[in-house]
């Protein structure tokens, strides 16, 4: 008997759409390599499990004052206090975004990809996107490349894997992480959050790291969201086959565990003022990492440097 592939992989104008069954993952190559939209089917209905962006045009325009959904963060994550930092004794200024004196979510958040090459079979749907950055902010004039590979597979587990090289005549300082927003069509205080940590880092009134961390157990065991304020970095504290997150909605019967390998064991969370959606942020460093060093990656010479995570939505 003839069995029909349940996957695809789509290559359409502007965009790219991972597919089987059960799920769908619209990838956007040419905004930063945003996973705009994914789509779960539960009972009979599309559920959104990201939260996006409803054309490439209101990404154009309100990439930033949407807070980044689904961005890359690269070559620092989240704030990068003043916009400063020194690096082999030179000191420099970055960022082609600031807010309140920090620059934020790093340079290549709304850069074209290009799609490199794709595959789909009986068991996954893939697709792998290439940036060359050449050192074009002066503050950060050090090049490398961005690999960024989706694969859609069994348990509707979509996984992102990012790989970076070092293409400077020197060692360059790195730090990679995501920003995407999950909703699980309920409103943030309904949803139910376990963390895999028990330990926050401090933040100062700017939230720049000041080096030390917190215990905090709100979420070690899980509880329901309620009216939780947010914007704060975790780090983890579990094996990588663990789940470093899980997000439920019990109403619905709709949960998304996180997987992350040890090269992300930073997690960082924030809920919007409109609290639709919370942003659930691997992070291979902290924020501010250039300037405190807390998880920074030094790269040399043609050095390459990979960092996954795997996301799974089921009923339940």
């Amino acid at each position: 008997m003839y069995i029909y592939n349940m996957y695809y992989t789509h290559i359409l104008p502007n965009k790219v759409q991972l597919s089987s069954g059960t799920s769908t993952v619209e990838i956007w190559p040419m905004e930063g390599a945003i996973i705009n939209s994914w789509l779960f089917q539960h009972e009979g209905t599309a559920v959104p499990v990201i939260t996006g962006y409803a054309d490439v045009n209101d990404f154009a325009r309100h990439a930033e004052s949407k807070g980044f959904r689904s961005c890359k963060l690269s070559p620092y994550v989240c704030r990068l206090n003043q916009g400063h930092y020194s690096f082999d004794e030179a000191a420099f200024d970055i960022g082609k975004f600031k807010l309140n004196g920090s620059s934020l979510h790093g340079l290549l958040y709304d850069v074209p990809f290009e799609v490199i090459s794709h595959e789909s079979n009986d068991h996954l749907a893939m697709v792998v996107l290439k940036h060359s950055y050449e050192g074009s902010d002066k503050g950060y004039p050090f090049a490398y490349d961005m690999v960024v590979t989706y694969t859609l597979s069994n348990q509707n587990r979509l996984t992102l894997h990012t790989q970076v090289t070092n293409q400077h005549n020197a060692h360059i300082p790195i730090a990679d992480g995501w920003h995407p927003y999950f909703s699980l069509n309920a409103p943030v205080n309904d949803l139910h959050l376990q963390l895999s940590s028990n330990t926050m880092l401090e933040f100062d009134a700017d939230l720049i790291p000041t080096g030390k961390l917190l215990e905090d157990t709100r979420f070690a065991a899980g509880a329901v969201l309620g009216s939780t304020q947010l914007d704060n970095c975790f780090l983890l504290t579990r094996a990588s086959e663990q789940p470093a997150c899980t997000l439920t909605n019990q109403a619905a019967g709709l949960q998304l565990k996180i997987f992350s390998e040890e090269n992300y064991p930073y997690l960082q969370l924030y809920i919007p003022p409109q609290r639709n959606c919370i942003a659930i942020e691997n992070l291979s460093a902290a924020p501010d990492a250039f300037n405190n060093q807390m998880g920074l990656i030094v790269l040399e010479p043609g050095e390459s440097i990979g960092f996954s995570a795997a996301y799974e939505i089921a009923a339940v």
